[in-house]
């Protein structure tokens, strides 16, 4: 019988993603945006769905993450763009575990 399941792997240390900030990391090939807010960790798409900027170089204001191409913006809660351009970005599960964050991806059980 098969289902899908979730593949947890190793992203970083929780240390190396700041509060308040973004870290882009890159997960068995996925660009990988990771993100702490008030102590909770988030992880998207890195990738803006608008112009294909890499989503960590921007910044992160009011609970969203800013595009520095053309300042699309995403919601780091759940993904969804509140404008002015692009489509919602993807989330991913994310876990802390011994220090050390993990995002999860869909994987086949």
């Amino acid at each position: 019988m098969t289902g899908t399941s979730t593949c947890w792997i190793d992203a970083v240390a929780a240390g190396e993603v700041p509060e308040g900030g973004v870290k882009g990391v890159t997960v068995l090939g996925e660009a990988v945006a990771l993100f702490r807010l008030e102590g909770k960790f988030y992880a998207t798409s890195d990738v803006c769905t608008h112009e294909a900027a890499l989503l960590s170089e921007g910044w992160v204001e009011d609970g969203e993450v800013i595009c520095p191409l053309h300042g699309a913006r995403f919601g780091i809660r759940d993904g969804v763009c509140s404008g002015p351009l692009g489509r919602d970005l993807r989330c991913y599960r994310v876990r802390e575990r011994a220090g050390r964050i993990e995002v999860g991806l869909p994987g086949t059980a």
